[in-house]
C-alpha cells in the first residue's frame, strides 16, 4: 500500500502540481483510504518529501562521484566539460521512473518549481541545494575570472534546459522536421554540454557604474 500510495501521488503531481492534488485524490488512485496516507506519511508534504528523497538520493549520489572525478581533470578547459557532464549525465542515465530518474519525476519537478509554493521550494531547497553548491563551486575554479553570482545564473539555466529537453523530446523532433530525434539521451547530452561549457565561458555581463559613481563623475 505505501508503494501504491507513492506511485499514484507521483504520477498526480507530475500531472496537476502539488497545489491542486488533495489527499483524498491520491488515496483514490492508489485504491486506498486517506488514513492510510497520513498513516504512512504523516501528510501531503511528507509524501511529497519522500518522493523526492527515494529520487534524489541516487541521483545526488552519482553526481558526486562523477563531480569527484572531474575535479582531479588537469586541463580547465576538459574540467570544465567533465563537470557539467557529471551534472547532466545522471538525469539521462535511468529510463524507468524509479531510482533517480525518468521522465514521469522530471516532469513532476519542473511542475513543482514552477508553482511557487513554499513547502516544494523547501523540500527542493532540501533536497538539491548542497549537490548545487558543489558543483558551482568547481565551475568556480575552473572559470576563477568570472564571478560567482554569474556561474549561478548560468547554472540555473542549464537545469531550465535539462528539464525541458527531458520533458519535451518530441519538440526537437517536430522542429527539425525529424532530421533530429528528441529521445536520442546521448546526442541530447552532447549538445547540452557543449552549449553550457560555451554559455559559461561567456564574458561576464557589462553593469554599467553605480548611480553614486556617475552623478560624482557628473
Amino acid at each position: 500500500m505505501r508503494e501504491a500510495i507513492l506511485t499514484a501521488a507521483e504520477s498526480l503531481f507530475s500531472t496537476h502540481g502539488f497545489n491542486a492534488v488533495s489527499i483524498r485524490d491520491i488515496a483514490d488512485e492508489a485504491g486506498a483510504n486517506p488514513g492510510s496516507l497520513t498513516y504512512h506519511f504523516k501528510s501531503k508534504d511528507g509524501l511529497l518529501l519522500e518522493i523526492y528523497r527515494r529520487h534524489c538520493g541516487p541521483i545526488n549520489r552519482r553526481r558526486s562521484e562523477l563531480l569527484a572525478a572531474a575535479r582531479r581533470v588537469r586541463d580547465l578547459q576538459d574540467r570544465l566539460e567533465a563537470i557539467v557532464r557529471a551534472y547532466v549525465l545522471p538525469a539521462f542515465s535511468s529510463g524507468s521512473d524509479l531510482a533517480g530518474g525518468g521522465a514521469r519525476f522530471t516532469r513532476l519537478r519542473a511542475i513543482l518549481s514552477a508553482e511557487g509554493n513554499e513547502v516544494v521550494d523547501r523540500i527542493i531547497a532540501q533536497t538539491f541545494d548542497d549537490t548545487s553548491h558543489a558543483f558551482i563551486d568547481a565551475i568556480h575554479d575552473s572559470l576563477p575570472h568570472l564571478p560567482r553570482t554569474e556561474i549561478v545564473w548560468r547554472s540555473h539555466f542549464l537545469l531550465g534546459a535539462l528539464y525541458y529537453a527531458l520533458v519535451t523530446p518530441e519538440r526537437v523532433s517536430r522542429l527539425s522536421r525529424g532530421r533530429a530525434d528528441g529521445t536520442d539521451a546521448p546526442e541530447a547530452i552532447e549538445q547540452l554540454v557543449r552549449a553550457t561549457v560555451a554559455a559559461l565561458q561567456a564574458p561576464p555581463v557589462d553593469r554599467p557604474e553605480p548611480l553614486r559613481k556617475q552623478t560624482a563623475k557628473a
